[in-house]
């Protein structure tokens, strides 16, 4: 998310967001928060049509970008209620996520204990079929026939 953003989701200004960035610089690594380019921000304002510098969203620098990691950092060292209120809700937001993960370990178990009854189901039904062939390749033995021939005995002789 941009800064200016999250600036409105914690209802504090633009450059307060970014002032507590710089002052708690070590709590946001590259994999947190990037600066955009100037290049980057001139491709960015030509896909979504920015010129008006004095305009609400009109942008003179590039923006900050976090990712989610940094959006939860932020919301501990920004100083409003908002962002009290937010740092509350991500947590509990981390904690239902890691339950509904533990849960779906259960079923992810006996996802895996059926492939592998799956699996073995497979190998025991490609024997049998092999077996099947291998009967029917067999050559076919002449067959006896049955009831009377003209060269049996008559029982009455």
């Amino acid at each position: 998310m941009l800064d200016s953003y999250l600036a409105e989701l914690y209802q504090v200004e633009t450059r307060a967001l970014i002032q507590a960035v710089q002052r708690n610089r070590e709590r946001f690594p590259k994999d947190f928060m990037f600066q955009m380019t100037k290049t980057e921000l001139r491709n960015w304002r030509s896909q979504i049509v920015i010129s008006n510098s004095t305009a609400k969203m009109g942008l003179r620098r590039p923006p900050y970008a976090f990712t989610g990691h940094g959006v939860a950092m932020l919301s501990s060292v920004l100083k409003s209620k908002r962002a009290v209120q937010m740092n509350i809700l991500i947590i509990r937001a981390f904690l239902k996520l890691r339950e509904l993960l533990n849960t779906h370990k259960d079923l992810a178990r006996k996802l895996e204990d059926l492939e592998i009854v799956q699996r073995q189901h497979t190998s025991v039904i490609n024997i049998v079929v092999d077996e099947i062939e291998s009967l029917k390749q067999l050559p076919e033995t002449p067959k006896r026939r049955i009831g009377f021939t003209e060269e049996s005995p008559t029982p009455l002789q």
